[in-house]
């Protein structure tokens, strides 16, 4: 079997694929006894459309695993904490994909980065737990090419978290601006203990996703 790892960002996969071999802008490895890419190729539904595209290009695939990075809206949720994902739904659409892992939570994709206002919306009408980007893009990739599905998803930010708008940093590429960023900061200090917050709950949350997600896929596959 092999399986294709779908991130957003280089750093949800660093801890993951540590001593992989990078070929490209795709690294290559195992997973106890499963074959796997991985590849971060920006945030968004159409930048992980174009990583599912260059994961199958790769060779032969089984499995999508969406996974990185993901918002609770919460707050049952333990920042850092990583979760299976047993349904994604897709807010522009409406469409919901259940994945092929057994149990889990509910995640529901938005085409943005959610604000505290939005995530009690969203836990409110879909009765979902987390918030992201990409899931539901891989997750419609997987099914319209036969494909196993699953996600798995760790908490970087909590529901009432006041963070900068990162929707107006990001690119047409999915990635993030980084000195655009920067530059806004510079002059909006009461960001600053956030965006700190923020990095440090990312570098748990990939560690995390790095134990978490061969557990989880060894359950898969035995």
């Amino acid at each position: 079997m092999t399986i294709a790892l779908i991130a957003a960002l280089p750093a949800e996969i660093r801890p993951l694929v540590r001593s992989w071999q990078k070929r490209g802008d795709l690294f290559h490895g195992r997973i106890g006894n499963l074959e796997a890419v991985a590849i971060a190729a920006g945030m968004g539904a159409a930048a992980a459309t174009r990583a599912c595209e260059r994961a199958l290009a790769s060779g032969k695939i089984d499995t999508l695993v969406s996974l990185g990075y993901a918002g609770s809206v919460s707050c049952g949720l333990q920042v850092g904490a990583s979760y299976a994902i047993r349904e994604v739904i897709d807010a522009p659409t409406g469409e919901r994909f259940l994945t092929d892992y057994p149990e889990g939570q509910r995640l529901i994709s938005l085409d943005r980065v959610a604000g505290p206002d939005e995530k009690r919306r969203l836990a409110t009408e879909h009765k979902a737990v987390l918030v992201d980007m990409e899931a539901a893009a891989v997750a419609r990739f997987a099914r319209s090419h036969s494909l196993r599905f699953l996600c798995f998803k760790a908490v970087t930010d909590g529901p009432n978290d006041k963070l900068p708008d990162f929707n107006r940093f990001t690119g047409a590429d999915g990635q993030l601006r980084i000195p655009a960023l920067l530059a806004w900061l510079a002059v909006h200090p009461r960001y600053w203990g956030a965006v700190r917050a923020l990095a440090k709950n990312g570098r748990l949350a990939a560690e995390q996703l790095s134990f978490f997600v061969p557990r989880c896929l060894s359950d898969s596959y035995n």
